[in-house]
């Protein structure tokens, strides 16, 4: 099983595996680290990554990026209105959801931003199986903490049409604290005051601050605050608005009336800025900028910062958000990480540095800390790596409502509950109950629009609670319905069951359980009107609202006696059945889902037959270049010059037909056109291999038997030596037999 973490940017994307030494980045089909975020169309297939940059300037109406922030919106949304300033491709409506029309294989096809992130991902998977050559179906991906239900379903979907599994969705600055956090051995214990450190992540399109407290083996997040609009491409546009107002001044050219050329000045301002980030001054040289004018000009770093300085006055916003909502103060932050290629930006470290008047600290990769964050989520999360326990406590970012449709038997019931507060610990449960007679809707919605991105939609889900009924005396159902918003910053209503009320005796407890405790629980009631709505979370007891008449249901604390525990009848709820809940929510329907999977499936083998074409056309050319050299040097003594001549003709043939009506064949053609020169050249090359195979076969023939004759001198010699010790082992004895005397023996005794 793979272990792998994706930080899917709006600008790169990098992908980190955990391995048995510990997380590695891996590397994409030319090298780098990070694979860029776009998805391009051609004549023939796609360009997925490395394959889209490289085209993007000369196929730039078929190109498109952002895919991150594109998804689950709406094409009338402002946001998305601002990232048509950054994707090439024209942006249209589709059904609803915000696509691009471009023209794949001669035809004008739309996308929506769904199916597009699903392609991109299917790179992705491609990408991390090439390396780790095994199949990849598990990941956990990264996506900025401020993005919505919808959002966060339409990269489920898009997971799940590329064959992939989403095991978590993880917020960015949750994954970066993940990768910092579990690798410490000195964190505080539970009974110490926690490490607060402030995670900083400005990367190309957002600027995001988390505060979050460490305590040995866990992580609790205690705010989140952001600026969706605050990010390297915000530094690069005002660049290219500098440059566009100089070159139209210096050159009379008008940048933004040509899109290609706006596309290579935004390319060369993201080079200076970076270079801007470690020198006092750069230039921007570019050639034949439009109208073939070539353009050439100077920036300092200052000149820069003066430029950004309406960002940079934005710069403190994000981390007084940030702080309020922990209700913490400058100096309780122990420690400032920043994370993002942003971050380096010079003016933007001196503005974050000043407010928290601390060292700021660069110990994690500032590209790489997030998918290393996610990788190690990938592995907690599975059952084949042994990792160190480490829990998550993220927070519900946006408060969630539901409200209800109400009864005809109850006139004046409300209607409306907000169940997820923002700052509520995710992922949490929390139980609804309703007294129905007859079957009823629920509606889950965000409680403040107005926190939303752009204008999103407030609307999460419908469901419907079906089977519900009176009883045999004409009383309520207690119907409880579980909702849930899951580890993916998801909501759903994931069951509904009925229950009844029962009068059981159990013994008066003596003592109190600890406080802390927790415990999931649903606080009951004994309503003297049909209806009581009430909510209980994982990690929150609910709060009992008193009503007129009602009775406590706890008797008198026992006194110490010596006589039988005493007992006390107490109403207790035992669940009876099922209730089926139908949900309508944003996610795509699942026949929808198969549609796209097929048709993603279908452009996969579509991609994979044109490189392995384009594969064959290059074996042919470079075959065909290959014989040409050696038919004259190498196989020339093994050849006659009728074959030379014929074979220099097939060649030349060859040659011709594949710069002529070659350049758009089919990979059978090739392989034929192959087969073809190889007839022909074929007795050639097998005489000189022959003549290669008797020479190896002589060589090793003549080693054979110098190898023998070394080991037969060798057995002389052995046996020469031998001979030799033993003739004179026996002059030995018998020297010693004629030469000793009687007096020498006595002597020596």
């Amino acid at each position: 099983m793979s272990v792998v973490g994706v930080d899917f940017g709006t600008l790169n994307t990098v992908i980190a595996v955990a391995r048995n030494r510990g997380v590695d980045v891996i590397v994409n089909e030319v090298s780098n680290r990070a694979t860029p975020s776009l998805v391009g169309f051609g004549p023939k297939s796609r360009y997925l990554g490395e394959p889209a940059k490289t085209q993007e300037i000369s196929n730039l109406k078929n190109t498109v990026g952002s895919l991150k922030r594109l998804a689950g919106r709406a094409l009338n949304d402002p946001d998305v209105q601002i990232e048509q300033d950054f994707v090439s491709a024209p942006l249209v409506d589709i059904n609803g959801q915000v696509g691009a029309e471009v023209t794949y294989m001669g035809k004008k096809e739309r996308y929506t931003a769904t199916q597009l992130v699903s392609m991109f991902l299917s790179k992705i998977k491609q990408t991390a199986s090439a390396e780790l050559k095994l199949p990849v179906s598990d990941l956990v991906m990264s996506v900025p903490a401020w993005f919505t239900d919808a959002q966060r379903r339409a990269l489920m979907d898009a997971a799940e049409i590329s064959g992939l599994k989403l095991l978590r969705l993880m917020n960015d600055t949750t994954a970066a604290a993940l990768g910092y956090g579990i690798t410490k051995t000195d964190l505080p214990t539970a009974e110490e005051k926690p490490r607060r450190v402030a995670f900083i992540d400005i990367g190309h399109s957002n600027y995001t601050c988390s505060i979050v407290e460490f305590r040995k083996g866990e992580l609790t997040v205690k705010s989140t605050a952001y600026d969706r609009h605050f990010g390297g491409r915000d530094f690069d546009k005002a660049l290219v608005d500098h440059f566009a107002a100089e070159f139209k001044e210096k050159y009379k050219l008008d940048i933004k009336s040509n899109p290609k050329a706006l596309v290579r000045v935004h390319a060369g301002a993201e080079k200076l800025k970076k270079i801007l980030s470690a020198n006092q001054q750069a230039p921007l040289n570019i050639e034949s900028l439009m109208n073939d004018v070539d353009v050439a000009t100077m920036m300092t770093r200052e000149g820069l910062e003066e430029l950004v300085e309406p960002l940079l006055k934005r710069a403190h916003i994000p981390l007084e958000q940030a702080l309020l909502e922990a209700k913490l103060k400058v100096e309780d932050i122990d420690i400032i990480e920043l994370v993002g290629g942003c971050t380096r930006v010079p003016a933007l470290k001196d503005r974050i540095q000043k407010f928290f008047g601390k060292t700021l600290s660069f110990t994690l990769n500032q590209d790489e800390a997030i998918a290393r964050g996610c990788a190690f989520s990938c592995a907690i999360l599975s059952p084949v790596f042994r990792v160190r326990d480490f829990a998550i406590h993220d927070i519900v970012n946006y408060p969630i409502e539901f409200t209800w449709e109400k009864s005809p038997d109850i006139p004046d019931e409300d209607t409306s509950l907000t169940v997820f507060n923002k700052g509520n610990v995710m992922p949490s449960t929390k139980i609804l109950t309703f007294y129905r007679k007859e079957p009823f809707n629920l509606e889950a919605k965000y409680a403040k629009p107005e926190m939303l991105p752009g204008k999103t939609n407030a609307w999460i889900g419908r469901f419907a609670v079906k089977n519900v009924k009176a009883d045999s005396s004409n009383d309520f159902m207690i119907c409880k319905l579980k909702a849930r918003l899951n580890l993916h910053g998801i909501l759903n209503v994931e069951q509904g069951y009925y229950v009844e009320d029962m009068e059981v005796e159990e013994p008066i407890p003596e003592e109190k359980k600890e406080d802390g405790e927790k415990k999931d629980a649903d606080v009951s009631f004994e309503p003297p009107d049909p209806l009581h709505v009430h909510a209980s979370c994982e990690d929150e007891r609910a709060v009992k609202r008193p009503r007129l008449g009602q009775q406590s249901l706890t008797p008198p604390k026992a006194m110490d006696t010596d006589e039988k525990p005493k007992t006390r009848k107490v109403k207790k709820q035992v669940r009876k059945g099922d209730l089926p809940i139908v949900s309508g929510t944003s996610s795509l329907e699942e026949a929808t889902k198969a549609s796209a999977a097929e048709q993603e499936a279908s452009m996969i083998m579509e991609d994979k037959l044109v490189a392995d074409t384009e594969e064959k056309k290059n074996e042919l050319e470079t075959y065909i270049y290959e014989m040409r050299n050696k038919i004259d040097d190498q196989y020339s003594d093994f050849a006659s010059e009728d074959e030379k001549t014929k074979l220099k003709a097939k060649l030349e043939a060859s040659e011709e037909w594949l710069y002529d009506e070659g350049e758009d064949a089919t990979k059978a053609v090739y392989i034929a056109k192959m087969d073809e020169i190889r007839a022909v050249a074929g007795p050639i090359v097998q005489r000189y291999f022959d003549k290669v195979e008797a020479e190896r076969a002589a060589a090793q023939a003549e080693a054979e038997a110098e190898a023998a004759k070394k080991a037969e001198m060798a057995k002389a010699a052995r046996e020469a030596a031998l001979a030799q010790e033993a003739t004179q082992s026996k002059d030995e004895e018998m020297t010693d037999a004629e030469g000793t005397k009687p007096d020498e023996v006595e002597e020596a005794k």
